[in-house]
Order: C-alpha cells, then structure tokens, then sequence
C-alpha cells in the first residue's frame, strides 16, 4: 500500500521527534529546530503517513547558495534574497523504504523551489547517500570552503545541487 505525503502541522512534532531518534540518531537535533523550521517554511514541511501512522518527514526551507546551516541550530529568520531551495532533513522509517515514497515529495521540492524563483534545490548528503541522491539529479558541488561545515555532519558528506 503506497503511503501518502501531506503538510505538517504542529501536532506531528511528537511523531517527527520519535522517527528522527530512530532514524538519525548520529545527527540529533533539538525539537526546537523542527518546530521553527515548521514555523519559518511550512510550506516545505511535510509528513509521510503509512498505512494510517506517520512514518516519515521531510522539512526544507529557502536558503543561501553554498552556506549549509549547521545541526542542531536555530536560524532564527529566511534570508530576504534567498537562492536555493534547501532540503534540511528527510527521514524515513525502515517500513516506507524501498516502496517509491521519497520520489514524488523530491519531485514536489523541485516544484516548491521553481515556484519561490530559485534555481536549484539543495541538500547535503550523508550517511553514504550520495549516490541515491545522484540518481534523483543532484550534483556534488563540495568545494573546500565547504569542508569543515561538510565534516560536522560525517566524513563522507556531501553538498549536493539539482539546477
């Protein structure tokens, strides 16, 4: 049974909370950051729901080209001339891997990004991601000036581009 993406609300945070600590737990972040991230873009803020319980989430937000927020910190306003779409964190649980579900709210960033103007969609990739996140038409774009913001995620992180 394919499972469905909606807008997050401010009632998901205990569920956001719950599947990050399974799913990132190398890169834990405050329920603070969620809920401002809720609070700053909620139109790039999503929950994916499996079978009647929330099992996924992705949160992103307009953001500065090549400048990578740093974990677990609040931004505390947008930029006023932001130039990338930025994908912060897409988690999902084991039971909705491997069943088509990160494709289409990709495919609906890239819409959500064209429509606020802004060239690319950007994320980074970790956790040997970098290849899954080729296929969906990102390029690797690290460059040196990125590197130590790069290591405070893993070794192998990425700063990844979709123009």
């Amino acid at each position: 049974m394919p499972g469905s993406w909606r807008l997050m609300r401010n009632s998901d945070m205990q569920d956001v909370s719950r599947i990050a600590a399974i799913v990132h737990p190398d890169f834990p972040e405050d329920d603070a950051i969620f809920a401002e991230r809720l609070e700053l873009a909620p139109e790039g803020c999503f929950i994916l729901e499996l079978e009647g319980e929330a099992c996924g989430y992705m949160f992103s937000h307009p953001w500065l080209d090549s400048d990578i927020p740093p974990l677990n910190t609040l931004l505390g306003k947008l930029p006023a001339s932001p130039q990338t779409w930025y994908l912060h964190d897409i988690a999902l649980m084991p039971q909705a891997r491997s069943r088509g579900q990160t494709s289409p709210i990709i495919r609906h960033l890239f819409s959500i990004g064209q429509a606020a103007d802004l060239p690319t969609v950007s994320l980074v990739a970790v956790n040997g991601s970098q290849g899954f996140w080729q296929h969906m038409g990102f390029e690797d774009v690290s460059s040196e000036k990125l590197k130590e913001k790069l290591l405070s995620y893993d070794d192998a992180a990425r700063y990844m581009v979709h123009r």
